[in-house]
């Protein structure tokens, strides 16, 4: 059962996710919370499997709340995805640099809200399309090859030809696919790259590849 919390300081908001997730197959909604500081509170006592994190809420907001959350070494496996109706490129980056696993807009249909949920509970990263090239073209302006040679170092030349992969996108069925190895070789690479990267999640090694430069927008957006 994926027990997922609803944080938005609207209450039509969160009743509105939760009328969409609930009822649904292996998905239950542990609670709800208005703000950041309680989003923190209700995690550390629910410890649900996935939050639902609006960006701008009072006080503390979504992105403050997620790194408080992500340092906490008791919710190790909690999964955020954020939720906003802005676009803007310092939401987008500055929510996954705090250790989001997803980043999509409100106005989401519904079965992509669930297929969201179900995606970033299993240890995967999505990005609503709308934002994908904005933030490939935002992180890639962020690389630094004299900071990045170090920790690519650790990788092998077929890591990081994995960690491409990943950040386009592909999940491991796919990686294997593109790759002629088997789904248990491909997720054998996946989880390697992870511990040598200090990476909690995917969403994580999709912004090192744009960071590092592994992964370019010419390659992706033409």
């Amino acid at each position: 059962m994926i027990n997922v919390l609803l944080a938005d300081d609207q209450t039509l908001v969160r009743v509105g996710f939760r009328s969409i997730l609930e009822g649904q197959p292996g998905i239950a909604v542990a609670g709800e919370a208005g703000d950041g500081a309680e989003a923190v509170r209700r995690c550390r006592r629910l410890r649900p499997d996935v939050v639902l994190m609006d960006i701008r809420m009072p006080g503390m907001d979504g992105i403050q709340a997620t790194r408080h959350l992500v340092a906490d070494p008791l919710l190790g496996d909690l999964k955020i995805i954020i939720l906003t109706t802005y676009e803007l490129d310092e939401y987008i980056y500055g929510a996954l640099r705090a250790g989001a696993s997803g980043f999509l807009l409100k106005d989401i249909e519904p079965a992509e809200l669930i297929h969201a949920v179900r995606v970033v509970a299993r240890g995967d990263a999505l990005i609503a399309p709308s934002v994908t090239r904005r933030l490939i073209a935002d992180l890639a302006g962020r690389v630094d090859p004299q900071a990045a040679a170090p920790c690519l170092e650790v990788l092998t030349d077929r890591e990081r030809q994995v960690l491409g992969l990943i950040a386009e996108g592909l999940s491991n069925a796919e990686i294997a696919e593109r790759l002629h190895v088997s789904p248990a070789t491909a997720k054998t690479y996946v989880s390697r790259i992870m511990t040598k990267l200090g990476a909690r999640d995917r969403a994580q090694l999709v912004v090192f590849a744009y960071e590092t430069g592994v992964v370019t927008p010419r390659r992706l957006l033409c």
